[in-house]
């Protein structure tokens, strides 16, 4: 069986902020609310597709077609 990354999984290929591979991202292009952690991943770490993104007051939820869904209370354990 085939395990699928999911959309933070580490090693990511693409920003999470800006969709473009990290290779060609320049350090400047992530939004200084990113950069303070005020803003929640809008981009599919594995494939740079725009995830659809919920808002809710005590953190955010983000699904990716392909690689699943992530959500705050998730990243706040590790």
């Amino acid at each position: 069986m085939i395990t699928v990354p999911g959309p933070l999984a580490q090693p990511l290929r693409y920003g999470v902020y800006t969709g473009r591979e990290l290779e060609l991202q320049s350090p400047d292009a992530v939004p200084t609310a990113a950069r303070m952690g005020l803003e929640p991943p809008r981009y599919c770490g594995q494939c740079g597709r725009r995830m659809v993104v919920q808002v809710v007051p005590d953190g955010w939820t983000a699904r990716c077609s392909r690689h699943g869904s992530v959500d705050s209370a998730e990243l706040e354990q590790r």
